[in-house]
């Protein structure tokens, strides 16, 4: 996959262009809604779903408050095991550890398990430049890179194309990185699942090298865990005679009855289900397979020192967010710039990145703050409020200048009595002259709003009115 989000505009320029896209917005309304309500239809069965949240999160803050602990312990399991443990500080250190580890082995072709952290740290794009061609093996990402695409969602990467676009994928760009698609495709689901099968099985039975990631880390046994809908990720850490994986540090759970409060809460928040078809364990060397588990920081230890900001990290990547925000329904994932899209992208990757570009700074305000997020969200992250202190930050950078002369106005009138009184006599007086549309650098805010008409009579002049007519009487 050569697409990179490096480079990508403003959250507000790339949502203009997203939201000129009637396709697009078709597209991602059917599948949000249908994940939707299978969501809310499995969550609904289990009388439990809150105490099992608040768990979750319980777990999730016990453990980044013990993250060293929780780090060495799990180190310590896989080397027992037989596994080799790299740290990477960030993602260039990642990436050298990883394409050091595959030029050992001698190969030139990787397949990988869909992983949100090698799509952080654009190991496909590090890898290529060293001249190792990796596959991915998640149909969805599959599809993203047969098309030279950016992945749009976090558990349906390809969520912003149809059948139609993935029959035209796969029957122009197949043969060129393998088996070809079948004569006269049809844009059937059954079909198409049919030729990406026959696709990827020659690259299960072919490789040596296998790139997976983890949705769990279980430090009392240096166990990973990942969840999947396809099975093609077991094929990926199975068949292989090396396998690399690449694990956020935040993805540690203490111990297996930890564990378990997770196994209930993620399938249900992403695909809807009671249960995921297929989850793969693991720990350290099996069956001689060499095993090398590479833990990655990458601006997590930054965002662990944010008291209100930390939160973030307790993410197990459901993408339930994403499912119910309007926003993100009407522009997509790639007007975020970032692999983690929605809600929880617009406070993570400012984090993760720090607020250093226009495109950081932007992600804040792509909400409606509705907090639909917040009430879907399985281990209660609070993305509201991380949104309005990310907000203050950029704020305190000396950007929203007008906007900060205006609150202060405002808050030098409202908070006399007397300035009050006179600035809603005079917004009165001047009403006929309210314009539609406001001027300057405050246009943006009156172009999609109607800008209030002040009534003839503030309240504060209504009530002396009356109070003096009644005395009259």
């Amino acid at each position: 996959m050569t697409a990179t989000f490096v480079g990508m505009p403003a959250f507000p320029e790339a949502a203009t262009r997203a939201v000129g896209d009637a396709q697009l917005r078709h597209n991602l309304r059917k599948a949000t809604h249908t994940i939707r309500a299978r969501r809310a239809a499995v969550v609904g069965e289990l009388p439990d779903w809150a105490e099992l949240r608040a768990a979750g999160a319980a777990i999730k803050d016990r453990t980044l408050r013990h993250l060293d602990v929780y780090l060495e312990r799990l180190e310590s399991a896989v080397t027992a095991a037989g596994g080799h443990v790299h740290w990477a500080e960030d993602a260039a250190e990642a990436n050298r550890i990883i394409v050091d580890l595959v030029r050992a082995t001698g190969e030139t072709e990787v397949v990988k398990v869909k992983s949100m952290a090698t799509q952080e740290l654009e190991l496909n794009s590090a890898l290529a430049a060293a001249g190792i061609r990796a596959y991915e093996t998640d149909l969805a990402e599959l599809i993203v890179q047969l098309g030279d695409d950016l992945p749009s969602h976090i558990l349906v990467p390809a969520i912003h194309r149809n059948r139609a676009e993935i029959r035209e994928i796969f029957s122009d760009r197949m043969a060129s990185w393998g088996r070809p698609a079948p004569e006269g495709l049809k844009d059937d689901p059954r079909a198409l699942a049919e030729a990406a099968r026959l696709h990827l099985r020659e690259r299960f039975l072919r490789a040596k090298v296998g790139i997976s990631g983890a949705n769990f880390a279980v430090a009392e046994t240096g166990t990973l865990v990942v969840l999947e809908s396809e099975g093609n990720g077991r094929m990926c850490v199975t068949l292989p005679e090396t396998l690399i994986s690449v694990v956020g540090i935040e993805k540690l759970v203490p111990t297996w009855r930890d564990l378990e409060v997770f196994m209930q809460l993620l399938p249900r928040s992403s695909t809807g289900e009671r249960m995921n078809p297929y989850t793969s364990m693991w720990t350290g060397a099996t069956e001689g397979q060499e095993f090398h588990l590479v833990l990655v920081d990458n601006g997590r230890t930054s965002v662990l020192a944010d008291r209100v900001g930390r939160q973030a990290l307790r993410c197990i990547r459901c993408s339930a967010c994403l499912n119910v925000c309007p926003v993100y329904e009407r522009t997509g994932g790639h007007a975020y710039g970032s692999v983690y899209p929605g809600p929880i992208g617009a406070i993570l990757t400012p984090q993760l990145r720090g607020l250093t570009g226009p495109l950081e700074e932007s992600l804040p305000y792509a909400s409606t703050l509705c907090g639909a997020c917040y009430e879907v969200c399985p281990v209660e992250i609070n993305i509201p409020e991380v949104l309005l202190d990310l907000r203050a930050k950029v704020v305190m950078k000396g950007h929203h200048r007008v906007e900060r002369l205006a609150m202060g106005a405002a808050r030098r009138v409202l908070a006399d009595p007397r300035w009050l009184a006179v600035a809603q006599r005079s917004a009165g007086r001047l009403r006929r002259w309210t314009p539609r549309r406001l001027p300057g650098p405050l246009a943006a805010w009156s172009d999609t709003r109607e800008v209030p008409v002040p009534p003839r009579e503030s309240f504060r002049d209504w009530w002396a009115r009356r109070a003096s007519e009644e005395g009259d009487r």
